[in-house]
């Protein structure tokens, strides 16, 4: 008797649940925006980084999804590994685990880290909520729609002074549009999960596995035949096992995890709110570890969003989502 009250005292309640997934999807989603950018004019490419990210993963993924597999017997599947059938898959596995990183990868060798923390997880409210809207009939309330307004002015005081020196010949506004483009394919992602109600670790397990079958062998014969630039014969092994841990064992399976697992608990609207945090930490971290200034524009972004993420999860907020 005594050890079953002690387990219960032990359980957390699903409110502290899910704030530690929340802090520590933050956590690893600040850093994976200072890291890539620190990483960005290394030796590198961002197909590289991708192609690395994957492996790194994909080692954990592969024995991980065949024990899931054989646990679940008469459970969709896909080739023994994936716990999702071949058309989830294939589907969320190209949105969020092929396209997604190549594009965010390449948005930092254009933009500093700064832009990225605004632009990137800043506006994955905005397209959430209106994928939600559109897909799964999620209303937007009014508190939300100050808020998301709050957050597109906040991405356009920082990406509109990168798009008004497109002129000039400068190249930041490229890497704006792609963090803009990142942060749409992995709201697709999120409203996707959520649409065919796919759980936390089937889906990173399935979306890692399909990247493992067609964008390392596809972009491996590339590079080996010299149809890409590639640069990871020449880079040092520590850079490529740095890059695998931190790209694709914390990124991609940790966060990944705590990620869908604040999709199940918050719903993806709300989620995507929380997340919207990441700016002002990865702003702070871009100004400590990489000497980035803050201008009076990325200042302002920062306000901005972070007023829109207040008014986004109050707690008299109700998230009404229709089941898949």
């Amino acid at each position: 008797m005594c050890a079953v009250r002690q387990n219960a005292a032990m359980q957390l309640s699903p409110r502290t649940t899910g704030v530690l997934y929340a802090v520590v999807t933050l956590a690893i989603w600040s850093s994976f925006i200072v890291i890539a950018r620190a990483m960005s004019h290394k030796n590198l490419t961002p197909f590289d980084i991708t192609f690395v990210r994957i492996l790194g993963a994909g080692a954990v993924v592969v024995p991980w999804g065949i024990w899931w597999v054989r646990q679940n017997p008469g459970a969709p599947n896909w080739l023994g590994v994936s716990p999702l059938s071949f058309k989830h898959t294939a589907l969320l596995g190209l949105c969020g685990a092929v396209i997604y990183p190549v594009v965010a990868y390449s948005g930092f060798y254009f933009a500093p880290a700064a832009h990225a923390a605004v632009l990137m997880p800043g506006f994955l409210p905005l397209w959430t909520a209106l994928l939600a809207l559109v897909f799964l009939g999620t209303p937007i309330p009014a508190r939300r729609r100050i808020g998301l307004v709050l957050i597109v002015c906040g991405g356009l005081l920082v990406g509109g002074a990168s798009l008004l020196k497109a002129f000039s010949g400068g190249t930041v506004w490229f890497g704006d549009i792609l963090f803009m483009l990142g942060s749409f394919l992995w709201s697709s992602y999120t409203i996707l999960l959520r649409k065919h109600g796919a759980a936390a670790i089937p889906a990173t397990i399935g979306i890692t596995f399909f990247a493992l079958l067609t964008f390392v062998p596809v972009y491996g014969a590339l590079a080996w035949f010299g149809v890409v630039a590639s640069k990871i014969s020449v880079a040092p092994w520590s850079e490529i096992f740095f890059q695998a841990f931190v790209q694709g064992i914390l990124s991609v399976i940790v966060s990944g995890i705590t990620f869908l697992k604040m999709v199940e608990h918050y719903g993806p609207v709300r989620t995507t709110m929380i997340t919207a945090m990441t700016p002002g930490l990865a702003a702070i971290g871009a100004v400590l570890f990489l000497g980035e200034p803050l201008h009076w524009n990325l200042i302002l972004g920062l306000i901005a969003v972070t007023l829109g993420i207040t008014f986004g999860v109050k707690p008299n907020v109700a998230l009404k989502v229709r089941k898949p």
